[in-house]
């Protein structure tokens, strides 16, 4: 017997946003598409151009099933993923040290279910680079240099979205199904809900790419983490490639940054000189990786974040928000590209096996809601660890020597 219509059979699916969630969410609703139903036309509209180069790497957990590592097994991604590992499958753990590089603790978090590994960190371009590929495999159209500005119902029930590309010429296009997906500073999201914002987490970070030639020194050629100082000053670090190394020294303060920019020589200077004083408590090879840092890849930036929403207002139907066009966590969560895949591929899931938009969209809220409350729960207990001071440092390190409070924040 032939499968009953599928409520998008033959309709028009605009995603706004052609980065991890979005293309996420399209190669999942292709891989769980009913082959017996016509396909719906999907059209990806972002902003940047093909293959635009992120210089920093990003953690993909598969420690449960909220993990970035389950969504793209799922979307039969994962070899490919796990080829282009900075750290390999069998190296490479999270650690923290104290000024003294000595190591207070490491951890390499139990793969859930069969998957090979709990963790890994790769180049966000990487992983950006095989998600689109996938996307436009299965023949996503996709319209870069697109900005979009806003969108609106018509009477007809779809869905309008106006557009502007780089020359300034408006248009608009039109849908039955809206996907945003266009990342934590989304112009949809500004349109439709003006005062859902992003909010100071309260920490600044300053940092940059340090580049080494002849190799990362000891002990960040294999592994990242974070330093801890008990005053209040953290720095992280993590390895882009062979020859890069990111760090990111991070003070809490009651108000963000206001500097905009360090691109000039002097503001460059006063940034080295600005870390160099606040982790004065490091020793080597702190100071050589500050003082190796690339001058164009330096910045001063507010950790930022956003709660999530469910889409249960009526001026929301039709229309879904998906990874940080929904909640947007700061760094300090480590976990905003899992929660990218894994909305995209809940979405999809849920579009496939529900018998409405309706109730795929409020199957999905369901799931997607609860995970990034808890990521962004989890992001405010990491940020206070990793600034602790005098007894309450003293007492988290006692918690460190015995593992257990640890394991609640991996993946920092």
């Amino acid at each position: 017997m032939a499968a009953p219509n599928h409520f998008l059979e033959d309709k028009k699916i605009i995603v706004v946003g052609g980065g991890i969630a979005g293309c996420a969410f399209v190669a999942a609703l292709h891989k769980l598409w009913n082959p017996n139903w016509r396909l719906p036309e999907i059209v990806v509209l972002e902003r940047n151009p093909r293959d635009v180069r992120h210089n920093y790497s990003i953690s993909l957990h598969g420690d449960s099933v909220n993990g970035g590592l389950v969504a793209l097994r799922q979307l039969g991604l994962l070899d490919e993923t796990l080829s282009h590992s900075i750290f390999g499958l069998r190296s490479g753990q999270f650690k923290m040290w104290d000024v003294n590089w000595k190591e207070l603790m490491s951890t390499q978090p139990r793969p859930w279910g069969d998957l090979p590994t709990g963790s890994m960190r790769i180049q966000r371009s990487d992983l950006e680079r095989i998600l689109v590929r996938e996307a436009e495999r299965i023949n996503a159209t996709f319209h870069r240099g697109v900005e979009c500005t806003g969108a609106e119902r018509l009477a007809n029930g779809r869905i309008r979205v106006a557009v502007e590309d780089e020359a300034g010429v408006q248009d608009h296009q039109d849908c039955d199904f809206l996907v945003v997906a266009d990342g934590a500073q989304s112009r949809l999201r500004a349109a439709l809900r003006p005062h859902d914002d992003l909010k100071y987490a309260g920490a600044v970070q300053i940092g940059g790419r340090a580049e080494f030639p002849h190799g990362i020194p000891e002990p960040i050629e294999e592994n990242w983490g974070v330093l801890l100082s008990g005053k209040g000053v953290c720095c992280y670090f993590s390895a882009v490639d062979k020859d890069t190394v990111v760090w990111a020294l991070s003070q809490q303060r009651a108000e963000p940054d206001t500097r905009t920019s360090v691109a000039t020589p002097d503001r460059f200077a006063a940034l080295k000189e600005e870390a160099l004083r606040l982790g004065s408590m490091f020793s080597e090879p702190f100071c050589t990786i500050v003082e190796s840092t690339i001058p164009s890849s330096a910045f001063v930036t507010a950790a930022m974040e956003k709660e999530p929403f469910r889409h249960d207002d009526p001026s929301l139907e039709r229309i879904v928000f998906i990874g940080d066009a929904n909640h947007a966590v700061s760094a300090f969560a480590g976990n905003g590209a899992n929660l990218a895949l894994k909305d995209g591929w809940d979405l999809a899931e849920n579009i496939c096996y529900q018998s409405s938009l309706h109730n795929a969209v409020a199957a999905y809220d369901r799931l997607g809601f609860a995970r990034a409350a808890e990521a962004i729960k989890l992001s405010h207990q990491k940020m206070d660890f990793a600034h602790c001071t005098s007894v309450k440092d003293s007492l988290l390190r006692a918690g460190l020597a015995t593992g257990r409070w640890f394991m609640r924040i991996r993946g920092m």
